[in-house]
């Protein structure tokens, strides 16, 4: 009975996607600032979103995603630097929100619902649609790791399954971590304060990405 993966090739790949999978980046830092900001439910969302985005690149790579890499470069590589620039206005918007000053709430004034989970998973449909970092994948780790001699068909389903199953577990963890200390958002200087660093690790991200594109 034969594989549909062969196992020299499936291994390594293993051990490059879990690296990957638990490597700070766009899609962890996004989950982390999720899950802080509007708690463990939103951050699932926001990683349901970010799945979703890999899944549509499995169906592209399904469809000829490293021809088209080949043909087209220059496409790819404008679409990762439009990676770089919203994971940067998402990093400026996190810095805005704690330099900008907060109005004082009216005693009676009920504390602002954070934002629904459409909103969290269309974000982090974006963020991953548009992370370079998937481009670095599937050109770099994935097409090289598919097995030539092998059908593309039956081993394309036995990596995407690894791969969601490796990003749920590291993106979870990442949101959850979030949210475990969502509690002293209420603070106000401590709010600020992580704003102010998520936003400058989102910018510091998306200027590494603009130098090495």
């Amino acid at each position: 009975m034969s594989l549909a993966v062969n196992p020299t090739y499936y291994l390594p790949f293993l051990g490059a996607m879990a690296m990957m999978a638990i490597s700070p980046g766009p899609a962890n830092t996004f989950a982390v600032a999720t899950g802080m900001q509007r708690g463990h439910r939103q951050a699932l969302l926001a990683v349901a979103g970010m799945n979703t985005a890999s899944l549509l690149w499995f169906a592209a790579a399904a469809l000829g995603l490293g021809a088209l890499m080949t043909a087209y470069p220059k496409v790819f590589h404008w679409l990762s630097m439009a990676g770089a620039v919203y994971v940067a206005w998402l990093g400026l918007k996190s810095v805005w929100s704690a330099i900008r000053p907060e109005p004082e709430p009216a005693k009676d004034e009920a504390a602002p619902a954070p934002k629904g989970g459409r909103a969290a998973f269309i974000d982090g449909f974006s963020v991953q649609l548009t992370n370079p970092k998937v481009l670095v994948f599937f050109a770099g780790v994935l097409i090289p790791m598919l097995d030539p001699k092998l059908p593309i068909p039956g081993q394309l389903p036995i990596y995407a399954a690894t791969t969601i199953t490796m990003d749920v577990l590291a993106m979870g963890a990442y949101g959850l971590g979030g949210a475990a200390l969502s509690a002293r958002m209420s603070e106000p200087r401590f709010r600020r304060g992580f704003s102010f660093v998520i936003g400058a690790l989102l910018i510091g991200v998306a200027v590494m990405i603009l130098l090495r594109g």
